[in-house]
């Protein structure tokens, strides 16, 4: 009698839980940036990347992520993990500058200077390209992936000793 009462109280909590609500699904960058949690803070995942290493990476991530030839992107200093660098703005011919970062083996950037104090963040939030990066020898591959889902992958020649200054 105590297993039917038992029963009959589990049905009830279970009632009144109503439908479940339905899932929306994630986008594609969410699905391809779900292992690097949206954040500002400092990077989550340990990278042995060596300080030529990584401005190797961020100079082809910018690159990529810019739509830029890998010669206008110059490396202009690195602060920790954090690289900072510039270029040739195509419009009106001043400089753009950005910070880049590796977070595991996604290349993470954030504007600076930018009009816009908003867009002032690191580019690692829903809805933000995701480029993960493939180091092999001189050879950086660059696999952006859209919102949208669409893909387009990039592959550039950054010598070790070319960016080791």
């Amino acid at each position: 009698m105590t297993a039917v009462g038992v029963m009959a109280a589990a049905a009830l909590a279970l009632a009144a839980c109503g439908p479940a609500a339905e899932k929306v699904a994630p986008t594609p960058a969410e699905k391809v940036s779900a292992v690097n949690p949206a954040s500002d803070a400092e990077a989550s995942v340990p990278v042995v990347l060596t300080a030529a290493d990584l401005r190797r990476v961020c100079k082809a991530g910018l690159a990529a992520i810019h739509g830029q030839d890998l010669s206008a992107i110059e490396i202009d200093g690195l602060e920790g993990q954090v690289v900072n660098a510039s270029w040739r703005a195509p419009v009106d011919g001043g400089r753009r500058r950005a910070q880049c970062r590796v977070d595991g083996d996604i290349v993470t950037w954030k504007p600076v200077g930018a009009a816009n104090p908003e867009q002032a963040r690191w580019m690692n939030q829903s809805g933000d390209p995701v480029a993960r990066f493939v180091l092999d020898g001189d050879a950086i591959t660059i696999n952006t992936t859209l919102p949208d889902g669409s893909t387009a992958t990039e592959t550039y020649s950054v010598a070790a000793e070319q960016e080791a200054r």
